[in-house]
């Protein structure tokens, strides 16, 4: 479980395949119809043998791909399952060690950044919540992102202190058995085919939401990658962000100017241009294209239609004259994770591999029944 838990790099609002196979996009229109009694049988064979309660992952997993109208091939199923097992190892509400001590740095450093002494809120969160305890007591007790989710939930709402610190944003950003984004559930809960449990964040940290949620992060969107890896890469740092970053490589060679390959196009949610946009601004001229157009085209880097835009086209076609080959139109982000619950050094290029060594096991499974 290494999703960030208390930031989120592009769909936190406080900054806030389709067939793998060949990973290419496809028109979801064009599958075949498919038996959900033969998708369930299929995904708990392929589910590992240490996996619990299989038929129910299988019935939730079945339900995201049919009502996405997502074809449940060996290897969406795979991968759908080797991002559940490396996330939560098919645990729903999976504990995460340490996390009262992870809350309480997280609670003091907010109540630092709004110049409010550490003892004030300590004292706070002595008050009894509405399940009777006090604050304190549940945050020393709490096991799992599901448990602290709630509590801040109370917390924001019933105590002047907690709008203080935390407005009406619960720090808890990401959870579930697929540690998915809350801020991109909210944003993509079109066709969600549940009943709402009082709330869409609620949804995600149940098996069924955090499946639903987490099939459409990793597989609701076209691309034309040749590897799942690079997909793999996506759900962890973002639609596209496999791409961008070697459009970013391809920018960096032609400038000259060093970037960070992390898949950040623009400075979201500002107008200020950020290292890619001034390194891409540095070659207007060369592209003919003005400064105004270089923005409207990055704009589009969360969106495939990215590579139908002239600057896309052209600057790959600069990079390529330039260095005398075909520069590559993927590469894993060099990311480094970040999250109270990581103790070591993790990239996002790890966790891709990783998944994906889990998404090997899981065809070679199939292809040895």
């Amino acid at each position: 479980m290494i999703r960030k838990l208390f930031s989120i790099r592009r769909f936190a609002p406080v900054l806030a395949m389709v067939v793998l196979a060949g990973c290419t996009s496809t028109k979801k229109s064009e599958a075949p119809a498919q038996n959900p009694h033969d998708v369930k049988a299929d995904i708990v064979r392929l589910m590992p043998a240490s996996a619990p309660d299989k038929k129910g992952w299988a019935t939730d997993i079945t339900a995201a791909l049919t009502t996405q109208n997502i074809p449940a091939t060996t290897e969406n199923i795979c991968s759908v399952l080797a991002v559940a097992q490396q996330e939560s190892n098919f645990n729903p509400d999976a504990p995460v060690p340490g996390l009262g001590k992870i809350a309480w740095k997280e609670i003091d450093r907010r109540a630092d950044a709004v110049h409010v002494p550490n003892f004030l809120v300590h004292t706070a969160l002595l008050l009894k919540s509405p399940n009777g305890k006090s604050y304190s007591e549940r945050l020393d007790n709490v096991k799992t992102e599901k448990q602290l989710s709630a509590i801040f939930d109370d917390f924001i709402d019933m105590v002047p202190m907690g709008q203080k610190l935390f407005g009406n944003l619960n720090p808890v950003h990401t959870g579930g058995p697929m540690q998915v984004s809350i801020a991109f559930a909210e944003q993509n809960a079109k066709g969600y085919p549940y009943k709402i449990d009082g709330s869409i964040r609620n949804e995600v940290f149940s098996r069924r939401g955090g499946v639903w949620f987490g099939v459409k992060h990793l597989l609701g969107y076209p691309t034309h990658y040749t590897q799942s890896l690079y997909r793999f890469a996506d759900f962890n740092a973002g639609w596209y962000a496999s791409r961008n970053a070697a459009f970013q490589s391809a920018v960096s060679k032609v400038s000259g100017i060093p970037l960070a390959l992390d898949g950040d196009l623009i400075n979201y949610g500002t107008e200020k241009p950020g290292n890619t946009e001034l390194a891409v601004r540095t070659l207007s001229q060369r592209l003919d294209i003005s400064n105004s157009a270089i923005r409207k085209a990055l704009e589009k880097g969360e969106q495939l239609e990215f590579e139908d835009t002239t600057l896309y086209k052209q600057v790959y076609a600069l990079a390529d004259k330039t260095t005398g080959k075909r520069q590559p139109r993927e590469m894993l982000p060099g990311i480094t994770l970040e999250s109270p619950k990581i103790t070591r050094k993790l990239t996002t290029a790890w966790f891709a591999k990783r998944v994906d060594g889990r998404r090997a096991d899981c065809v070679k499974r199939a292809n040895a029944s």
